[in-house]
């Protein structure tokens, strides 16, 4: 099974992908740790995409489908994998889908997970971490026991400057000019799921997990 988990900032893809993959065999595939598994092997790609990692740039597209496509090549991808961060563009998904046709393998499920822009905001702009251990709290839904405190380790509590309220607003609002079409990309090849992430995350899982089953 060969999954695409697509979602907006704050969606909480990263929760469910940790729970695919602890029912179904498949890895859970990251562009962030993709790229620095390929930068640690040392491969040519590895190498260039780590020129413009270094630089603070993007990495451009031919680099990332490159490094996608040795990935998934691998041997803990035999039956499947879930793509996470990726893609986000047509170009992208485009380009995807050649490199994959190329292996014999193609995207059978694309999974976005919708919650409204106003629960977004407020599940970001609350998200707070510890600067020690890194745990992740929020000021709103998952509150420390003593404020500014990490429970774990007795850390500071700090916020992302990209998580604050209006910056989140303009990070979501981008993503949604990006990923528009690529949702209708996925929704023209008849392969695009919607669910609603405006719930409990087992209630989100347990959607997730008959659209798995339904299509395996």
């Amino acid at each position: 099974m060969n999954i695409i988990l697509m979602g907006p900032p704050g969606a909480g893809k990263g929760t469910q992908a940790e729970l695919i993959k602890a029912v179904y065999p498949i890895p859970h595939i990251s562009t962030g740790d993709m790229f620095r598994e390929s930068v640690a092997r040392g491969s040519d790609l590895g190498k260039e995409a780590k020129v413009y990692m270094d630089a603070g740039k993007l990495v451009p597209d031919e680099v990332t489908i490159g490094i996608i496509e040795e990935r998934i090549q691998q041997a803990d991808c035999r039956k499947g994998f879930l793509l996470d961060g990726f893609p986000r563009t047509v170009v992208q998904a485009e380009a995807l889908d050649r490199v994959i046709a190329k292996l014999d393998k193609k995207i059978e499920v694309a999974i976005n997970i919708s919650v409204p822009e106003k629960v977004l905001v407020d599940r970001i702009s609350g998200r707070v971490s510890c600067k020690n251990c890194k745990t992740m709290y929020n000021l709103k839904f998952n509150t420390p026991e003593q404020s500014g405190v990490c429970d774990k380790c007795g850390g500071e509590l700090i916020q992302r400057s990209d998580d604050k309220a209006e910056t989140v607003r303009n990070r979501l609002q981008v993503y949604m000019e990006q990923t528009t079409p690529v949702l209708n990309y996925y929704k023209k090849q008849d392969i695009l799921y919607n669910i609603d992430g405006n719930c409990q995350q087992e209630e989100v899982f347990k959607d997730i997990k008959k659209i798995i089953e339904s299509i395996k």
